[in-house]
């Protein structure tokens, strides 16, 4: 038993050096960021159906913009769809970014302040349980290990086309 748990360890010690294992967990990770943004934003704009519809969190601007009105109750009424319309930019670039691989690390390290911004604000606003039925802390943890992983495991990137033309 010790032999097989002594190989299998070994297994996993040397897939965590491996340049492809490196580049279907960061490629997983970029895509499933990208498509948590940019669903959130989809939403925002009622393309998953209209509020009230099963799985749909707004389904337009309006509920979005209340929402965020509990999140940041210490901006002015004023500030409320400026903090919206910013978030939802920020969120449309950073899915973007993360798809295609642009300034990778830059929007790595960009979504750990997002996600962990509105991750905060949700567990102070909303309640310690909501953020962790959104598994936003999950997806900052992500994130920041996309930030941190090594850049020869990321593959399939604008960045990395832009380097080989060089």
């Amino acid at each position: 038993m010790a032999l097989l748990l002594k190989r299998t360890r070994r297994r996993f010690d040397d897939a965590a050096d491996d340049r492809r294992m490196w580049s279907v967990a960061t490629v997983f990770t970029r895509v499933a960021l990208s498509a948590g943004f940019l669903s959130a934003v989809a939403d925002r704009f009622g393309l998953w159906g209209p509020a009230g519809t099963a799985n749909v969190s707004w389904g337009g601007f309006e509920p979005y913009l209340a929402y965020v009105a509990a999140l940041a109750p210490y901006l002015p009424a004023p500030l409320l769809g400026v903090a919206g319309w910013g978030a939802t930019l920020a969120e449309l670039a950073l899915g973007l970014t993360l798809l295609l691989g642009v300034a990778l690390r830059w929007s790595a390290w960009l979504s750990v302040a997002t996600l962990l911004v509105f991750g905060l604000s949700m567990f102070l606003f909303a309640g310690f349980e909501a953020p962790l039925s959104a598994s936003v802390f999950s997806a900052c943890a992500a994130a920041l290990l996309l930030a941190l992983s090594p850049a020869h495991g990321h593959a399939f990137t604008v960045d990395g086309l832009r380097r080989q033309g060089r």
